[in-house]
């Protein structure tokens, strides 16, 4: 998919950080974008980005408020956007929504464990499934399916479990690739990707604050807060850098999309010596290298 004038384009999560993004960018590619989200505020302001930077007033922004966790709320998702653009078909498919959460399987409540999986995996495959007829009857559809670095490498460190979006983010890429040849026998005009960021400055921690599941006691709102700001500010790649960085995967019909240097480097590391990958120290000495190759090509004075 050369050009994305004209397409329809469908984003889950678009009202913060890659999804915001990947509609705007979108948007101003000429595409047409539907987007879901839990808030309506988020993707009001995303919608008024994307429509400002699209090239011609024609170009048609939807928004809908639906949790990709839901099935039923899927299928009303997928019906909402088809009759918003007067099309039976869509061409793009971002499964991007995702939270973190349930950490540990021995510490943390059976509801957060399910909250992430549900959001981050089968959010994945109801999306897949609601709009899998809509990409169909497209002559040029792409499903393009958020991952993680956590879905090639279970860690973010060696004292840290990170169970859940772990397990859910290794099932996407599994599910992605399995796909890639259920779509090659059943329907070859359709591809897919899988999109594996590594640290982008998104809202995700943010939104796992105010669509886990549970409500949190002030003291963990503040904490979270605090978590959210440095995840964002600290990040070695922007969100709008990322959905470039994917649009132009799809463009160029990859289907793996490793997103920002610590993925490509994590990736390589884990490939060469998947033995030690979960020794004691590999992802700190890993990400040491990382910091200090970026400071001889950024020095300061």
């Amino acid at each position: 998919m050369q050009s994305f004038a004209g397409k329809i384009a469908v984003i889950t999560g678009g009202g913060t950080g890659m999804g915001r993004e990947l509609a705007v960018q979108l948007a101003a590619a000429g595409a047409h974008v539907s987007m879901c989200d839990l808030s309506e505020p988020n993707m009001a302001e995303t919608a008024a980005l994307a429509r400002a930077a699209a090239p011609a007033s024609d170009i048609r922004i939807s928004t809908h408020t639906c949790d990709v966790s839901d099935e039923a709320a899927m299928l009303v998702f997928r019906d909402e956007v088809l009759a918003s653009h007067d099309v039976e078909h869509v061409n793009l498919l971002f499964n991007n929504a995702g939270l973190s959460g349930g950490g540990s399987i021995f510490t943390d409540t059976r509801e957060s464990w399910d909250r992430c999986f549900d959001v981050c995996f089968h959010g994945v495959r109801w999306g897949t499934l609601a709009f899998l007829d809509a990409l169909v009857k497209s002559d040029d559809g792409h499903i393009v399916n958020t991952s993680s670095v956590n879905g090639f490498w279970a860690s973010i460190g060696a004292d840290r479990p990170h169970t859940a979006y772990s397990a859910a983010k290794f099932a996407v890429k599994g599910f992605t690739e399995a796909l890639m040849t259920d779509l090659a026998v059943n329907a070859p005009h359709v591809k897919a990707s899988v999109v594996m960021p590594g640290h982008i400055g998104t809202s995700i921690v943010q939104n796992s604050m105010h669509f886990g599941a549970r409500a949190l006691t002030d003291e963990e709102k503040e904490l979270m807060k605090i978590a959210d700001q440095m995840f964002h500010d600290m990040a070695p790649m922007t969100a709008a850098q990322a959905a470039t960085v994917i649009l132009d995967g799809v463009r160029d019909g990859r289907w793996r999309i490793l997103v920002g240097e610590d993925a490509h480097a994590l990736d390589a590391a884990v490939r060469a010596d998947p033995e030690r990958a979960y020794e004691p120290g590999f992802g700190e000495m890993l990400f040491a290298e990382l910091r200090a190759a970026s400071d001889q090509l950024n020095p300061t004075d």
